[in-house]
């Protein structure tokens, strides 16, 4: 078997395993007291806030060249209320990933790039059943963009676990 560990190149410590994924557990706007609004809600996928935007959890996708999986941001993005509402329409729904993809803005503050990724303009791609939507960042030159059309390597991976798992120090 394969040691999936790594060398932190922030603390220098050797931590088991190497992540694939990481996520948020609600889009950067979200703040706690709005769960005693009745207009606002936050649960596993979708969040509205005040009943004026609306969220929905997804997948940002990278492909890593040298490793058999892709790394994947889970994020937040926008989407309009028209759309909040097909998509939750469209929920569990057969076929549902034939819809056309929603236009959105990146609600989640990636912590491995030296720019913010806060609103970025993305594309939502609704998935097949089970499967939470995926999106495109818009083409551009901000380093999210690049690595989502470029790819990264498994030790760009190691570099962000390194910045993530001490983001809060």
């Amino acid at each position: 078997m394969i040691d999936q560990g790594f060398e932190c190149g922030r603390c220098g410590q050797r931590h088991a395993g190497l992540p694939f994924s990481y996520g948020s557990d609600a889009p950067v706007y979200w703040q706690d007291e709005f769960a005693a609004d009745e207009r606002s809600v936050l649960d596993e996928e979708l969040c509205v806030i005040q009943a004026e935007h609306y969220f929905v959890r997804a997948r940002l996708v990278i492909p890593v060249h040298d490793a058999d999986d892709d790394f994947e941001w889970g994020i937040w993005t926008t989407l309009s209320r028209a759309n909040f509402a097909r998509m939750v329409d469209m929920w569990e729904t057969a076929g549902r990933e034939a819809e056309p993809a929603y236009f959105g803005w990146l609600a989640t503050e990636l912590p491995a790039y030296p720019v913010s990724t806060l609103n970025l303009k993305l594309m939502v791609h609704t998935g097949v059943l089970g499967e939470r939507p995926h999106v495109l960042v818009e083409p551009t030159d901000h380093p999210l963009a690049v690595e989502q059309r470029d790819g990264i390597t498994v030790a760009r991976v190691r570099e962000i676990a390194s910045l993530v798992m001490h983001d809060a120090a």
